[in-house]
């Protein structure tokens, strides 16, 4: 079912909760700028939008979402999701009792299978996912979902106090140039003792990790069409050389080639 206007909150949760199959369906266009808030499901949910970019945020850290991409959230996990220009998402919302599915957040890239398998169960009713050619389409499904690859655009979060504040200010304002010597003298600790804990809790190093939050802020100013030279120095490159060539390197492609993918149907 395609809902005009997003549904308030009480009656998204109403919707999913009342699903006579094991999948409901939910499309919805989303205005630039819409902040859902933390909130969780009873269902597990894989988020896909054919048009748009979404940053999804769990207690795990941070995604970034492109059309290219969903994002895979367990049920009861709390998370929230900001829209990048308009977003036409398309949402499916599984009851857990389907069998393995996966118990961790997850960024899939969205091969034209899946793809057409979350377009095809947008349009079957929800009790028709019970059996039948649904429950084959779901069986499917959940096989791409257990065995499809990952994307690269995670962002960890990590649980130490210190080193959410140093995430934090990177995350606001990505441009800081500031190695961990000079965050040490801001936040009261060795570098030694910074780097340590960074590759602890997030599993990258400090550098890694700054570059990874550069690239993630970039992919909504690219999706926006923002000149590749502006988003760079936005971002905290100088030149924008390097700036598309860690991007090339982390991605694959070029950023102009990565937004210039297939669409997909609308």
């Amino acid at each position: 079912m395609h809902h005009t206007n997003p549904l308030p909150r009480n009656a998204l949760q109403q919707y999913i909760d009342t699903a006579p199959g094991p999948v409901q369906p939910y499309a919805c266009d989303y205005p630039s700028g819409w902040d859902t808030g933390r909130h969780c499901h009873s269902r597990a949910q894989l988020v896909f939008a054919t048009q748009g970019v979404m940053t999804v945020s769990t207690h795990a850290g941070w995604w970034v979402v492109p059309p290219q991409l969903a994002v895979w959230i367990p049920a009861r996990q709390e998370h929230a999701l900001q829209m990048h220009r308009v977003v036409k998402l398309r949402t499916l919302y599984l009851d857990e009792r389907l069998a393995e599915l996966p118990s961790q957040p997850r960024v899939l890239s969205v091969s034209p299978l899946l793809r057409e398998l979350v377009l095809r169960l947008m349009e079957l009713p929800a009790e028709a996912s019970a059996s039948g050619a649904g429950a084959r389409l779901i069986a499917v499904l959940l096989d791409e979902l257990r065995e499809g690859p990952t994307a690269p655009l995670h962002l960890p979060d990590p649980d130490d106090p210190v080193l959410q504040r140093i995430c934090s200010a990177l995350r606001t304002d990505p441009t800081h140039q500031q190695d961990l010597a000079a965050w040490g003298q801001v936040v009261g600790a060795s570098p030694r003792t910074l780097a340590r804990r960074f590759q602890s809790q997030t599993g990258m190093g400090f550098a890694a990790w700054r570059q990874q939050a550069r690239l993630l802020a970039a992919l909504p100013m690219l999706a926006e069409g923002r000149p590749v030279t502006t988003v760079a120095q936005e971002v905290g490159y100088e030149a924008p050389s390097a700036f598309i060539a860690a991007f090339r390197r982390h991605l694959g492609v070029t950023p102009g080639r990565y937004f210039a993918r297939p669409g997909s149907r609308h």
